[in-house]
């Protein structure tokens, strides 16, 4: 199978996971501080990338060189995942997945910047159809609430956090001297999570681990595990092998994959209306998936 179709299939799978973030966290983001959960998430994270890495050979020296890098992605992640908890305090999970996919347009710009990646006049078409629908979303497919630029305070607070994972994209392609997704993974979590642990120790220490409910336990390891040690194993992965647009024009599903896990757990589906701007974001996606030129 050729490189690039096994990057498609790696954020294919990426936009899956994590969109099960977006419900699980709404449900457990007032039950506990964002920089507790998230330090406990990189810890376990890393143990479970820690084995994946003694399995497959270990860390070779030249991984160790300037380990500067990992704190940089470490840092923009941990950022990424603060925020995005912050902002799902209020922001209903489907809206929030629409932030998301502003993403792709950010990614873009950064990729210009750091990599000078060439966006192509589709991708552009692309990139412009998908944020619109993203903003229809986001709006509530309210024109009033457009012209008035209502956007709540939890979307606002994850935007940001979209501008660190944006920025992360294309960091993860320069700061790679050939390091194994793996190995490269396991260096950036283990810097997340001191960088948590410090930023966090207040929340860490005052929270009362033994109070917390079973759901936020159950959050946790799925964060861990799926939204976090394989997502960020698949996300480097693709991103050695596909622009950096062309990685997050994934993120375009997680809206229409969130809708599927609301409706699973019970919470409800959006109006019609708003479908419409899930669809846009499909649209997107297809297009950014047929430029093969970009």
């Amino acid at each position: 199978m050729r490189a690039d179709l096994r990057g498609h299939l790696a954020m294919l799978l990426f936009s899956a996971l994590v969109a099960g973030s977006f419900s699980l966290g709404s449900m457990v983001a007032n039950e506990i501080a964002p920089a507790a959960l998230n330090a406990v998430r990189f810890a376990i994270a890393s143990a479970v990338i820690g084995v994946a890495v003694l399995v497959t050979g270990g860390i070779r020296r030249e991984a160790l060189q300037a380990p500067w890098r990992y704190l940089v992605l470490g840092g923009l992640f941990a950022g990424y995942f603060v925020l995005m908890f912050e902002g799902l305090k209020t922001a209903p999970p489907v809206r929030a997945a629409a932030v998301f996919t502003l993403t792709p347009v950010l990614a873009a710009g950064f990729g210009w910047l750091l990599l000078r990646q060439i966006t192509t006049a589709r991708m552009a078409l692309a990139l412009t159809i998908g944020a619109t629908g993203a903003c229809w979303v986001i709006f509530r497919a309210d024109w009033d609430a457009f012209q008035a630029f209502e956007v709540g305070r939890g979307e606002v607070i994850y935007f940001w956090g979209c501008v660190a994972h944006a920025v992360y994209t294309p960091m993860v392609r320069r700061l790679n001297r050939g390091e194994p997704a793996v190995v490269f993974t396991f260096g950036m979590l283990v810097s997340g999570f001191v960088i948590l642990l410090v930023y966090g120790w207040g929340d860490i220490r005052t929270t009362d681990w033994g109070a917390l409910p079973g759901v936020v336990w159950l959050t946790l390891l799925y964060l861990a595990v799926f939204a976090s040690a394989a997502t960020f194993v698949l996300l480097q992965f693709a991103t050695l092998r596909l622009p950096s647009a062309k990685v997050m024009a994934y993120t375009y599903l997680t809206p229409s994959w969130v809708i599927l896990w609301e409706i699973g757990l019970g919470h409800g589906a959006p109006t019609g209306l708003v479908l419409v701007g899930i669809v846009m974001s499909v649209l997107a996606l297809v297009m950014l998936l047929r430029d093969e030129n970009g």
